[in-house]
């Protein structure tokens, strides 16, 4: 089954449009999960068994899991293969390198951890994203206009009548056939609007949602495409607090989400 297949599958099977992101810090999970061996192991565990049937998926940051070295990548393979696998598997890792350095990352994450997607910065041109849009079964999802401040530095240069960013996306459609989609973020309605009308049946994949405070209310009236997915980490993985008992927290965890999936769907 390719992505796009899967994808609709999910959203269609349990309702949702909703990724969570394990970016998991060992010093914001509960304190209860401190007994364990592997506390983040087990707090990725429990906040998959809480949620697994109310998602379309999960989106991990890398960056969480190799500041901790061999275990960290441990963690993060073990975590990887208890998503069950009609859940989407986001790896965000935003990888960009020359061709050759891509497709070693591409059998890391694709091959070795089996994710179904990935992030990837677009800084190199074509070559640095080749080697994921090749995998004719994975997906690739190019960061287009991010949600940070500091997307304004480069994304938002102008070049003649067009934005940087702009020619990114340009460039991507003529490449990715229907293995690539973009990272677009929550606060940028007007050219989510622009582009979802122009290409509904393109994936993309919004970050900004949660404890970044972008209004979601705003996002939904500006999407006219129904292969987004909306990624929330921090609002829902720490929402029952650092004190909370463990059945406390998979209830919360859940909460979370419900209330995220009925602002989703009345959007």
């Amino acid at each position: 089954m390719n992505y796009i297949s899967k994808l609709k599958k999910i959203i269609k099977k349990n309702k949702s449009n909703l990724v969570i992101g394990l970016d998991s810090d060992i010093n914001k999970i509960p304190d209860y999960f401190l007994k364990y061996k592997f506390p983040v192991l087990e707090f990725n565990k429990q906040v998959i068994d809480a949620t697994s049937v109310l998602v379309a998926g999960y989106k991990i940051n890398t960056a969480f899991y190799e500041a901790e070295g061999v275990k960290g990548f441990d963690i993060l393979e073990k975590t990887v293969k208890f998503i069950p696998d009609n859940l989407i598997k986001i790896c965000d890792a935003k990888r960009g390198d020359i061709q050759n350095t891509g497709e070693y990352y591409a059998k890391a994450f694709f091959d070795k951890m089996n994710f179904d997607a990935i992030t990837v910065n677009p800084y190199l041109g074509r070559d640095s994203v080749q080697p994921f849009i090749n995998r004719k079964d994975k997906f690739t999802y190019v960061l287009a206009l991010t949600s940070n401040s500091g997307s304004n530095d480069f994304q938002k240069i102008k070049i003649g009548k067009k934005y940087f960013y702009e020619y990114v996306v340009e460039k991507i459609l003529t490449l990715g056939g229907k293995n690539a989609g973009f990272v677009i973020g929550a606060n940028h309605t007007d050219f989510l609007n622009k582009f979802t009308r122009s290409n509904s049946k393109i994936p993309i994949l919004i970050p900004g949602i949660g404890s970044q405070g972008n209004d979601l209310k705003l996002l939904m009236k500006n999407l006219h495409n129904k292969l987004f997915l909306i990624n929330s980490s921090r609002s829902v993985i720490y929402s029952s607090g650092k004190k909370c008992t463990k059945s406390r927290f998979k209830e919360s965890v859940a909460e979370a989400v419900n209330k995220l999936n009925s602002q989703i769907s009345e959007g």
